[in-house]
């Protein structure tokens, strides 16, 4: 997670990868999953049992699409936000948009997942690809550029936690060059998967405290894990 508490200073390394791409819409990040509901005039209760189900009849949401505009390979994509039941206001944000920079166009999306508030969520919304951009190394290497960027702008959430508070985020983006090559990276649980012929295929390492890496870099840091029970709801 990007910022959160001052003990653990240093987010786990973020995994940044690279793949090529002939196809037209390669999948960006992706979190949590949704529910494709179809209006029936006959069984209205089953439409409203499953809107409740998917935490949508109470819930407001978000849906928008676009498309590449410079790039012989054109990307498509689309998003759907939905706000949960959790008795607190929306703390995700999302990037989804297209930029053409040093004659490259570049698709940028993303996934913030804001914890204990959306400042944190808010700010790497605003701020995370214009560092990964400012990056020196970004067209010549852009695997360092992006973990760069990652471990800079961590740091300064963390550096100015009095201006945003003791939240914090987690991070997945994915960025297109040209619609051919895409650029993973994340931290924490947000997860990005890219969809090959009907199957989805899982493209980052989700960082769990209970996984044994992450658990170690965490008591490494001078924290801890410890398991609560959970009470039946």
């Amino acid at each position: 997670m990007i910022g959160g508490q001052a003990a653990d200073s240093q987010p786990p390394s973020a995994s940044a990868s690279c793949s090529s791409s002939s196809s037209s819409s390669p999948s960006g990040p992706a979190a949590g999953g949704g529910a494709r509901l179809h209006r029936s005039k006959r069984r209205p209760d089953i439409l409203n049992m499953l809107m409740t189900a998917a935490c949508l009849s109470t819930s407001s949401s978000d849906t928008g699409k676009g498309q590449s505009k410079l790039s012989s390979n054109k990307v498509t994509h689309g998003f759907h936000l939905v706000e949960g039941r959790s008795g607190h206001d929306m703390e995700d944000y999302h990037v989804a948009e297209y930029r053409y920079e040093n004659d490259h166009e570049l698709g940028l999306f993303a996934i913030y997942d804001g914890h204990l508030g959306d400042s944190v969520a808010s700010y790497l919304k605003a701020n995370l690809f214009n560092n990964i951009m400012k990056e020196p190394l970004f067209w010549s290497d852009p695997q360092e550029a992006i973990k760069n960027a990652y471990s800079s702008t961590n740091k300064y959430i963390l550096e100015n936690s009095k201006q945003l508070g003791p939240g914090g985020s987690t991070a997945v983006t994915a960025i297109v060059v040209d619609g051919k090559d895409l650029w993973i990276a994340n931290i924490g649980d947000s997860r990005a998967v890219v969809c090959e012929r009907g199957t989805a295929n899982q493209l980052t390492v989700d960082h769990e405290p209970h996984t044994i890496n992450e658990r170690k870099r965490i008591e490494k840091q001078g924290g801890f894990v410890s398991t609560f029970p959970v009470a039946d709801r």
